[in-house]
């Protein structure tokens, strides 16, 4: 996977005081830097032309966070969520698959990253300390990918020991590259998961073109598996087409292959989705894609998404293949409802509360100095007493 490099950088002014700032451009020489009063003044030429989603991100701004880095994961009200947290470092994302919400959903093209790190250190260590009884999933990998700056950002160099401190908190970090140089040697005392995202290697080259490939991923985890991190896979989104059964059942089987399954926390299992803005927008910037073409209805929260039966299948088949290389790792689903899990795995988590005890109790036995399987009876956020 090609690191990335802008061919320019914006420095808001007042994150011209930030060290990050400096430890950023130091990592970036020769790339020519610019002050500018404020991140949302771009210079108009990025959002003219054809295709400035794609020219925008060869700009790089460096900038101040203004309000909470840290909220809730926005979830839909049918659905059964896990109660997990994000904590945004970041905005947009150079990998360029095409299915990507950000194209749809950022009002700049424009690659952004935050330079306030202590306060997003602050924030976070104030949330966790009011509810010390009370454990924390965190992730950054909402509105930029966690890992694929990292070389540029050494976000995971702050981040990684910060959590390690953490009495009742666990940071995952969310990504579909291999950028995991800076995680070796950290002392993250089993609170940090490091998850990616998977498809098949064909679905990989046809739909998410900058990212790297299933084997670097798979690579790289095995990588981090060595250094005593737990690990996440995310088959998000699952993609239906001619033949996907026979190319993820072997990527099921190539991941089993490269990783240990008692060193993964959870694998999470989602269809495709998206809204009918970007379904247009997928056809006019990657004609190629055959995405758009699926058998697809609208849902509840507007968004489209394959008929439930054919999730159903999905998932099913999915679950199967799983069980069958590693009965013992949890799975879940995102975003579904729970009928859909009564009708692809057999049962459903009572409520959210259930879905979030059962998760908690994968990961925060790290917090106790044990790795806990147990899963813990009764709704509630789940205590680490």
């Amino acid at each position: 996977m090609l690191p990335y490099r802008p061919s320019r950088i914006l420095i808001q002014e007042q994150s011209g005081r930030d060290a990050l700032t400096g430890e950023i451009l130091s990592r970036l020489p020769g790339v020519p830097a610019t002050t500018i009063l404020d991140a949302g003044g771009l210079p108009p030429e990025i959002l003219c032309g054809g295709d400035p989603r794609g020219r925008g991100k060869q700009t790089l701004v460096l900038a101040r966070h203004r309000g909470n880095f840290m909220k809730e994961c926005p979830g839909s009200g049918a659905e059964i969520c896990c109660n997990y947290y994000v904590v945004n470092f970041a905005y947009n994302c150079h990998l360029e698959c095409t299915y990507c919400i950000l194209q749809t959903y950022l009002n700049s093209p424009a690659m952004v990253v935050f330079t306030n790190v202590e306060d997003l250190v602050r924030e976070v260590e104030e949330k966790l300390s009011a509810e010390p009884d009370a454990f924390f999933r965190i992730g950054t990998g909402e509105m930029a990918d966690s890992l694929a700056l990292d070389d540029i950002t050494c976000y995971s160099r702050i981040l990684v020991p910060f959590f390690g401190r953490l009495p009742n908190g666990i940071l995952e970090l969310k990504t579909k590259s291999d950028r995991i140089a800076n995680l070796e040697g950290l002392d993250h005392r089993g609170h940090t998961v490091v998850s990616w995202s998977l498809n098949p290697a064909a679905v990989i080259r046809s739909d998410e073109l900058k990212t790297a490939t299933l084997q670097e991923r798979l690579s790289a985890a095995r990588k981090c598996q060595e250094w005593g991190y737990r690990l996440g896979f995310h088959f998000d989104p699952l993609i239906r087409y001619e033949g996907w059964e026979g190319d993820y059942e072997k990527t099921v089987g190539e991941l089993f292959a490269a990783v240990e399954p008692r060193s993964i926390a959870w694998i999470s299992l989602g269809a495709l989705r998206f809204t009918p803005h970007l379904r247009d927008l997928l056809k006019e910037r990657f004609p190629k894609s055959k995405i758009p073409y699926g058998e697809f209805v609208p849902g509840h929260h507007g968004k489209l998404r394959y008929f439930r039966p054919i999730r159903e299948e999905m998932y099913s088949k999915m679950l199967g293949w799983i069980r069958r290389e590693a009965p013992g790792v949890f799975v879940y689903l995102c975003m579904e409802s729970r009928v859909v899990w009564e009708r692809s795995f057999g049962y459903a988590p009572r409520a959210t509360s259930d879905l979030s005890d059962r998760m908690d109790a994968r990961v925060c036995g790290a917090c106790r100095g044990t790795l806990s399987d147990e899963i813990p009876e009764g709704g509630g956020r789940r205590p680490l007493t």
